[in-house]
């Protein structure tokens, strides 16, 4: 990656590992999906080019997530204002340049599901645990209250396994435990507790660039 050149005034936002023969998601902030080819994307020997010319995005849009599509994968998205729902990845999918509408609202993350817990922190770092079967499957739509704000709003989210526990990474790309999670579990909509000491600067489950 250190190889990689780029643009003066650019850099690295979403970085993936995937093949030619993948199609990929982003997944914008106005909640939209688009779908691109890998195979259709530039090469890495040159400077590459604005995602705007493969999709019809907004230039006050930012890309939120981007990932290989996995038939059967779904995925929670949520919007800044603590809304959100799973909505599994072959609804994501888009035929059309200007993408198709998936969350209603400022969307945050497009977080996969794998587990069954979702935990959710605001941007004041409070968190709060639930189980993932109080969340509904939909296509599109707004979807439920996954956490409270008294000001500001959501700053993350992920699915984890309870058998495994949280997890976050930091900026080296190590990975910490939260061992105390389960003293952050609550009813789904609540505000949270204060983060524990020693999480992530950033206020999200990971540092890392990707």
């Amino acid at each position: 990656m250190s190889e990689i050149k780029y643009k003066d005034g650019d850099g690295p936002e979403h970085i993936i590992q995937c093949q030619t023969t993948d199609k990929l998601l982003l997944f914008s902030s106005d909640g939209r999906a688009f779908t691109l080819d890998a195979h259709k994307l530039p090469g890495g020997r040159g400077h590459g080019e604005p995602v705007r010319l493969s999709v019809d995005m907004a230039d006050i849009d930012q890309a939120v997530a981007l990932f290989v599509y996995e038939e059967g994968s779904k995925r929670l998205v949520a919007s800044q204002e603590g809304y959100g729902f799973v909505v599994p990845e072959s609804e994501m999918l888009a035929t059309k340049r200007s993408g198709k509408q998936v969350l209603n609202g400022r969307a945050m993350q497009a977080a996969k599901v794998v587990g069954d817990q979702v935990a959710v922190i605001g941007e004041r770092k409070k968190l709060l645990i639930f189980p993932l079967a109080e969340m509904p499957e939909m296509n599109r739509g707004k979807g439920v209250k996954l956490q409270s704000y008294h000001d500001r709003g959501l700053a993350d989210v992920k699915v984890f396994d309870k058998v495994e526990g949280l997890t976050w990474e930091d900026g080296a790309g190590r990975v910490r435990q939260v061992a105390e999670w389960k003293e952050f579990r609550g009813k789904r909509g609540g505000a949270g507790k204060v983060a524990p000491k020693g999480f992530s600067r950033s206020g999200r489950f990971s540092d890392v660039i990707g």
